[in-house]
Formats: C-alpha cells, sequence, structure tokens
C-alpha cells in the first residue's frame, strides 16, 4: 500500500482510479478548486485528512476514513461506494453520503441535508445527527445510539432496525415498511403516517397526530405523552403505558392503555377495541377523560 502524507491536493482527479492508498494527514483544498479528487479508486484509507472540495470520494470500493473532516464545501462527498468504514469523523456537507451500500459509520458529527439517500446495508453507532431529509429511501439499516435532530427523516424506509436512539424530526417514518424501533424517543409532529409493518417497542413517542393511515402497526409497553389525536384510520395493535391525551378513529385493532382523556370515535368505520386498565405511572396522577365511542371496554373516570 502507497502511503501519502502531509501533502495537499486541489487539482481535479488528483488521484484519480489509484489503488491502494493510505493518506495521512492530506488536505483536499486550494486555489484550483478541483473535483473528484479519489473518484474510482478503490482499497483507499484516510487518516486525519481534510476534504474542502467537491465530490472526493465517488465510485471507491473499500474506503476506510478515520478521524476525517469534510466540510460544508464539500458537498455530495460520497457517493456510489460501497464497502465504506467512517470512524469519528466530521461529516458537515450536503449530501455527504448517497447510493452507497455496505456502510458502517460510528461516532460520526454529521451535519448534513439530504444525508443517505437511496443507500442499503448500513449501520450507524454513536452519532450525532442533524439536517433534512435523512436517509430517503434507505434499505437494511441497523442504527443504535443516534441522536437525530431535524426534519423529515427517515421516509420511506424498508427493513430497518433502530435501538436506543432518540430522533426529534417532523414528519418521520412516513411510508416506513417493516422498520422495528426499539427502546427510542420519538419526538415531532406527524410520526409514522402511512407506514406498514412499523413496530415501536418500549419507545417513547411526544408528537401531535402521531401514527395515523398506518397498516399493521404494533406498539408494545410505549409511553404516549403529550401526544394529541393519535391512530387515525390505523390498523394497530397497542400496549401502552401511559394515559393519552386523545385518540381518534382508529380503524380496526386493540389499543390496551391505562386511559385516555379524550376519545373521539365519530366514524362509523372506526372498529377499533379500546381497552383501559385504570392503572397508570404514579407520575401522571389523576386523570378525567371524555369518550365519544361505544366500542370501549371500562372507560369513565380515571382511578
Amino acid at each position: 500500500m502507497q502511503t501519502i502524507s502531509n501533502r495537499s491536493f486541489d487539482a481535479e482527479r488528483a488521484l484519480y482510479g489509484m489503488r491502494d492508498l493510505h493518506l495521512v494527514n492530506c488536505r483536499f483544498t486550494g486555489p484550483e478548486d478541483g473535483e473528484s479528487a479519489v473518484k474510482e479508486c478503490r482499497h483507499v484509507h484516510a487518516e486525519h485528512c481534510l476534504c474542502d472540495l467537491r465530490y472526493p470520494f465517488w465510485h471507491v470500493h473499500d474506503l476506510h476514513l478515520d478521524q476525517c473532516e469534510i466540510t460544508e464545501n464539500g458537498r455530495a462527498a460520497l457517493w456510489y461506494s460501497d464497502h465504506v468504514s467512517i470512524r469519528d469523523s466530521r461529516l458537515h456537507g450536503i449530501k455527504a453520503l448517497r447510493e452507497c451500500h455496505e456502510v458502517d459509520v460510528r461516532g460520526c458529527d454529521i451535519a448534513s441535508d439530504e444525508f443517505g439517500w437511496f443507500s442499503r446495508n448500513v449501520t450507524m453507532q454513536d452519532c450525532t445527527v442533524q439536517g433534512s431529509y435523512f436517509m430517503m429511501q434507505a434499505r437494511n439499516l441497523t442504527f443504535s445510539g443516534v441522536r437525530f435532530s431535524g426534519r423529515y427523516a427517515l421516509q420511506y424506509l424498508h427493513d430497518c432496525t433502530f435501538t436506543d436512539c432518540n430522533i426529534t424530526s417532523r414528519d418521520a417514518f412516513w411510508h416506513a415498511e417493516n422498520v422495528l424501533v426499539k427502546n427510542c424517543v420519538l419526538k415531532g409532529e406527524f410520526l409514522g403516517w402511512y407506514s406498514n409493518h412499523l413496530t415501536l417497542d418500549h419507545c417513547r413517542i411526544l408528537s401531535s397526530q402521531p401514527l395515523c393511515y398506518c397498516d399493521n402497526l404494533t406498539l408494545i409497553d410505549c409511553e404516549v405523552v403529550d401526544s394529541d389525536l393519535c391512530f387515525e384510520k390505523s390498523r394497530l395493535t397497542a400496549t401502552i403505558t401511559t394515559t393519552v391525551d386523545s385518540i381518534k378513529n382508529p380503524l380496526s385493532g386493540t389499543i390496551e392503555l391505562p386511559g385516555v382523556d379524550e376519545l373521539i370515535c365519530d366514524d362509523p368505520e372506526s372498529t377499533a377495541r379500546i381497552i383501559t386498565t385504570g392503572t397508570k405511572p404514579a407520575s401522571q396522577g389523576d386523570h378525567t377523560y371524555l369518550t365519544h365511542c361505544n366500542r370501549c371496554d371500562t372507560l369513565g373516570k380515571a382511578r
């Protein structure tokens, strides 16, 4: 493997097509403002490198980035690459990852709109992410310990697992299919609309109008707090451990929970069964809730 250390590159396609490269303390920046510095390369290991130019890592096979920085100028940094490992790096350019596969990202600081579109087989662990339209239409994601804040995250996903994550986003998980979310905190309006086979296991949900128009929705021992007009037109099976502010016209299935402050069933097609246990965490105190539905068990004043 050829080692290149302490060099600066700004020419167009500076290292195009090279193989077996070890880049150490290199900088991709300069007055020539060249693009695609490491395009079409194979077996590249970059350590402590700075990318301040556009499109540096396109069509790269077997790429390892360790403690590297991609600036805001380094837009669209990693596209169409495979077998990528990114460790302890800063990815701050827009559209930093797209249409890549077999990707492992750990301990990174990501500030990038439209990150990860159409990628597949991506693992992400212990990262912070900011941006909009995060991981659109991605497949086979395995995320753990990820903290995201932004808008329109994680839409049109297929076959994904999220564990111990904190997601703050409007319209997250729209049109998600075959997605498991476990031990996560989910904040933001309109969570999970139009999803199919979305499972939320021991999650904490804080959302206005969450989980509407869903098919095959499952909630397992979830907290649903500060959330109103939940589950409209959804087919679901849910066990909830907290009293819910309001539920509106769930289409079918069962919902078991300690209580609901307001239950709205004014749609004749809404046939879901609501089972209230009357037991709540002590921190919630007493609630009086209203019902407009005759298909519910043990409704009345919460005790």
